[in-house]
């Protein structure tokens, strides 16, 4: 029992530790605002967002904003991810059809999701489908890029082998290729989903009547710079746990790999 409280005792303290900066840059916003060292009509204090947030959730719009982004997310990354390990499996492996479709790739790539936003709204008006598109949009290349990488990083060795004992392509794809490839595949789908969380901020802020884009941009004409602050610290916190989990998967599907750090 003593042990167990000790090594809960560490972990407290090692948390805090790595919180500390976060924690200080907090108190001291907090009393330069009470000090009028900053303004506080453009930079709320913590403790006004706070109270913003507790009043946004009692209203229930907090929880009705967060669950229409998160949504919004979960389906537009997860349709970015069967296409874009599709796609790059397809190209990985045939190099000639690559040859052809490598260079549209590389021309859309570059191209800002907010640049897609005017066409997106022109094609399917507002909504959960123009987030949809643009969610799709900033997902799909760095899950794309990454399982490319990973499929064409295969050991030759490994190729070899599976050849040498008459593997199918099915089974060459499940127990070679793929499982090869998934610690690069789980490191895009991290940035992809960052990405993708990044992008349904920046379409709800034109195209959308729900989620924690349209709250902000609703606090910003209502000149409620505490709401504005509290979504923006809302997209944060997500966030940070998005990341965290997609961190658990890869440590939990690859153990083997330095990528899963």
């Amino acid at each position: 029992m003593a042990r167990r409280a000790y090594f809960a005792l560490v972990a407290i303290a090692r948390g805090l530790e790595q919180w500390s900066l976060v924690i200080s840059m907090i108190v001291l916003w907090e009393l330069g605002v009470r000090f009028s060292w900053i303004d506080g009509n453009l930079f709320p204090p913590p403790s006004k967002i706070f109270q913003a947030l507790i009043d946004l959730a009692k209203l229930g719009l907090l929880w009705k904003d967060v669950v229409a982004s998160v949504w919004r997310v979960v389906i537009g990354f997860l349709i970015a991810t069967v296409c874009a390990i599709s796609l790059a499996t397809l190209l990985a492996r045939w190099r000639r059809l690559a040859r052809y479709v490598m260079p549209i790739v590389e021309i859309i790539r570059p191209i800002s999701v907010i640049a897609w936003i005017p066409i997106a709204i022109l094609w399917f008006g507002l909504g959960d489908k123009p987030a949809w598109f643009i969610i799709f949009l900033g997902s799909f290349f760095p899950i794309f890029t990454n399982t490319y990488l990973g499929i064409r990083s295969v050991e030759p060795i490994h190729v070899q082998a599976a050849q040498c004992f008459g593997a199918g392509r099915l089974l060459f794809l499940r127990k070679v290729l793929l499982p090869s490839a998934l610690p690069y595949i789980l490191a895009g789908m991290r940035v992809g989903l960052g990405v993708g969380w990044m992008c349904v901020i920046a379409a709800e802020l034109i195209a959308a009547t729900s989620g924690l884009g349209y709250m902000i941009q609703t606090a910003r004409v209502l000149i409620e710079t505490e709401k504005v602050l509290a979504g923006m610290i809302t997209i944060g916190v997500i966030g940070l746990g998005m990341n965290h989990l997609m961190l658990l998967l890869e440590r939990k599907l690859t153990p083997w790999s330095h990528h899963a750090v």
